[in-house]
Parts: C-alpha cells; sequence; structure tokens
C-alpha cells in the first residue's frame, strides 16, 4: 500500500532531501533548524490544529478515520518524509495530526507496525521472530515457513498485492545496502539482523517478486542437545568428540536445511580454549562459544563492479594470522582451492561445510568446484587425497535432520580419491561398521565404540 503515483524509492528520495512545510515562525518541529535532540511528542504541532481548535486546510474528517489502512498509510508518509523515529510518543502526535486518536494498546500496536513496516520486514516481522529457520515468499498470498518440521504454508500472514512484495525486497535489499530494481533482479545478501535474504523480480520471476529468508541460528546446541533431539546418537556425538580432540580436519557435507552450520557450530564450540579459531564466510552464521575466535566476512562488489573480497581471499589472509583452526563456512566456488591449500600446510583441524547429495559425491563436489578454479584434475584429487579429511554426512528424512554417516577418503591406483564407508548411523540410532572404521579407529581411538 502505497501513495498514490508514489513508490518507495520516491519517498525515500523526499526522505533524504525533504520539502520544507510553512510552518509558524519559532515552530520548532520536525523540519525546524534547531529542533531539540531526541523524539518530539509534538513534531507534527504544525499539521495538527490552529491554536483556536479548528483543524487546518487538508486535515482528514474524522469520519474518514474509520478506515483503519488509510489512517496507516498517512501515518507512514509522515515518517518518511520526516526521519524521525518510529515511537509511541511520535506515533500518537502524527494520529493526532490526522485528527483522531488511540488506546494504549492499539497504539502500541500501530507502532510495531509502523517500525515493521518502515525498518523492518512488514508482514512477516512475527514470523522472523519465531522460531523458525526459513521464511519464503512467493506472492502475496503465498507465505511459507520452515521450523524445522518441513516446510508449511503460512495463511493468516499474506500482503495487499505483488507491488507490496516487491517493495519490501527491494527494502531488505536497501538496508543490506544493495541494489534491486529492472537493472539488477536478483539479490543475494546479509540483513543487519544477521539473516540471509535471497530475493528476484520480473523477468526472471515472471509471477512476480520472490524472497527466502534464511534465519540465523539463535543459540547454539551442544552435543548432548542435539543427541536428546535425534540429531545424533550417543555413539556419534563420541565420535564426534574424539574428532575435535584430535584435531582431525573434516568436512561436513549434506543437502539444503540439513544442519551442517549448526552441527559445525556445536563442533567448534569443543574446541580447546588455548587453539585461535579463524572463520571465514559470505554471511556470519557460524557462532561458536569460544573465547579466541576471528571472523572474517565476504564482501560484494559495489555499483560500479569494484571492491569486492571473495571467500578465497578471506582464506588467504586467514592463513597469515596465525589460525590454528581455519574454518570455512561452505566452500562453494574457487575458494575450495584455498581451502585445500590450507589443510595441506599444517594446520590441524580444519574445517568446512559443502552441499552434496551423500557423502560418497564428497570427492566429485571437490573436483568440480577445483577445476572451475584453474586446477587440473589429477591436482584437485592429489590435493583433496593429502588433507586426510573425514566426510561427516548429514540427511533430513521424515524424522527430522540426523547424522547419516562418517567417510574416509582413499587415493586408488587411478589417482582419484573415492570416499569409502566408514561408521553409518540408522534412523532408529543402530551403528554399522566398514572397512573404513579400522583408519577411524587409528585417528580418533576406541572410546567412541561404546
Amino acid at each position: 500500500m502505497s501513495r498514490t503515483g508514489t513508490t518507495f524509492w520516491e519517498r525515500l528520495t523526499e526522505r533524504a532531501h525533504p520539502k520544507q512545510p510553512a510552518h509558524p515562525a519559532g515552530d520548532r518541529t520536525a523540519f525546524g533548524a534547531a529542533r531539540a535532540p531526541g523524539p518530539d511528542p509534538g513534531v507534527w504541532r504544525g499539521w495538527a490544529a490552529q491554536a483556536d481548535g479548528a483543524p487546518r486546510a487538508g486535515t482528514v474528517p474524522p469520519a474518514a478515520l474509520r478506515d483503519e489502512s488509510a489512517v496507516l498509510e498517512r501515518v507512514r508518509d509522515r515518517f518518511v518524509a520526516t526521519g524521525v523515529p518510529v515511537t509511541p510518543a511520535n506515533v500518537a502526535a502524527a494520529l493526532r495530526a490526522e485528527g483522531g486518536a488511540l488506546g494504549d494498546r492499539e497504539l502500541l500496536a500501530m507502532t510495531r507496525r509502523l517500525a515493521a513496516d518502515l525498518s523492518g520486514a512488514g508482514p512477516l516481522e512475527e514470523l522472523l521472530t519465531a522460531d523458525v529457520t526459513d521464511v519464503l515468499v512467493n506472492g502475496p498470498d503465498q507465505v511459507w515457513v520452515d521450523a524445522g518440521d518441513g516446510l508449511r504454508r503460512v495463511n493468516d500472514v499474506r500482503f495487499g498485492s505483488a507491488d507490496e512484495v516487491r517493495r519490501l525486497a527491494q527494502r531488505l535489499a536497501f538496508q543490506a545496502g544493495r541494489r534491486l530494481d529492472a537493472a539488477a533482479p536478483y539479490v543475494d545478501a546479509r540483513l543487519p539482523n544477521g539473516a540471509r535474504l535471497h530475493a528476484v523480480l520480473p523477468p526472471i520471476s515472471p509471477q512476480g517478486a520472490c524472497l527466502s529468508l534464511r534465519m540465523p541460528p539463535r543459540r547454539v546446541f551442544g552435543l548432548e542437545e542435539l543427541t536428546a533431539c535425534g540429531t545424533l546418537t550417543p555413539s556419534g556425538a563420541d565420535l564426534l568428540r574424539a574428532l575435535i580432540a584430535q584435531q582431525v580436519p573434516f568436512l561436513i557435507s549434506g543437502g539444503t536445511g540439513t544442519g551442517k552450520t549448526t552441527l559445525l557450530s556445536s563442533l567448534l564450540s569443543l574446541v580447546h580454549p588455548g587453539e585461535r579459531i579463524v572463520l571465514a564466510e559470505d554471511s556470519p552464521e557460524l557462532r561458536p562459544e569460544h573465547p579466541h575466535v576471528v571472523r572474517l566476512q565476504t564482501r560484494p562488489p559495489n555499483i560500479e563492479g569494484s571492491g569486492e573480497v571473495s571467500l578465497a581471499s578471506l582464506v588467504r589472509q586467514g592463513l597469515r594470522m596465525r589460525p590454528d583452526r581455519l574454518v570455512v563456512g561452505e566452500a562453494r566456488g574457487p575458494e575450495i582451492v584455498s581451502l585445500l591449500g590450507a589443510l595441506n600446510t599444517g594446520h590441524r583441524g580444519g574445517a568446512g561445510t559443502l552441499h552434496a547429495n551423500g557423502a560418497e559425491d564428497v570427492p566429485a563436489r571437490v573436483e568440480a568446484m577445483g577445476c572451475a578454479a584453474g586446477l587440473g584434475r589429477g591436482a584437485v584429487h592429489s590435493q583433496l587425497a593429502a588433507t586426510r579429511v573425514l566426510v561427516v554426512h548429514l540427511v533430513r528424512d521424515g524424522r527430522g535432520r540426523r547424522l547419516s554417516e562418517v567417510r574416509v577418503l582413499r587415493q586408488e591406483d587411478s589417482g582419484l580419491v573415492r570416499a569409502v564407508p566408514a561408521v553409518a548411523f540408522t534412523p532408529d540410532g543402530r551403528r554399522h561398521e566398514y572397512s573404513g572404521v579400522a583408519e577411524v579407529i587409528s585417528r580418533l581411538g576406541q572410546g567412541w565404540r561404546r
């Protein structure tokens, strides 16, 4: 819902360069040159009423205030035009300027709604504060969420129109310092609250704007909690503890939403306090509870196409920061070359995550990324074999997210690396051991096999 003929971007321009309306001399309003700092309940005094109580020209008649959406839109326009903070006092002043008033409860509700519309996620605001991992918008009346048990449709949250979805996507992109319009019809960015935003506009999304929000984890789960909820079995948790204690490098693989980042944060929290962890990420999703963590974050290019800091650059910089453990949040491109190099230069206990359909597919995924970065096939497999990483694979099935198996890497006579099964965990909690378990035992000990 926007002012007729006025787009959100035009109102942003008005906010940055507001037109100075006429007001009584000496009136210290939102536009006054000597306005006192902080919220001012009399910000809209110049609009509210004349001294004799008669409404000013242009004031909406009280009968029109019955249309709540119209009132909300006019009040919203005032905040966009003035740029003052959205506080209960300022909302009440704006309402008085429109000739109406609300009770305390309604006033607070309108304040929250205005704050969500102007600086938050609009109708999605309440969903973002709930216990969900993903919020997906396919259209004005198609909102879906994932709270860890699969996607479900939210029927009581909807937008007024497709344009409203588009404006929200553009506003969120603006908050992330990115551009989203016809010339740049897609965006992948991180919001100030840590959420990952992805949005597309027509023409690449013919049905209208679509946006996806991946919420950051609100806390770090311990291995005991992951065991209690079924993600890990007791022996699986013991195996992972031994993995960290022995400083064995590892890669966590799995599909989207399988809990790779959650598990990696839990494992990094087990690292000895005397070790230095350097994290390289696209967005700050890893949140280990550890006293010595250095975070590095990528930076996208600006409008002119310069200033980009890639994940591969962060890995190279991280190697110069004396890390005990260098961790790449998600390897999905050329940075795999730097990560392989780091794991082959004496940095024990390095780790990362990557998308793979199964643990057996990890060598092929690493090969594809390494070859795309300019390495030959033989070089990729040689470096991967030298890392001696263990592959920890997660799946998501009808019972939720869980640890599926652990594999070791072996280089065959052909020079190619194969992921050999070592330990598998069934949905009912049983453990099965395979030929690769001997290497796991030699590197981690026998303590986890209880």
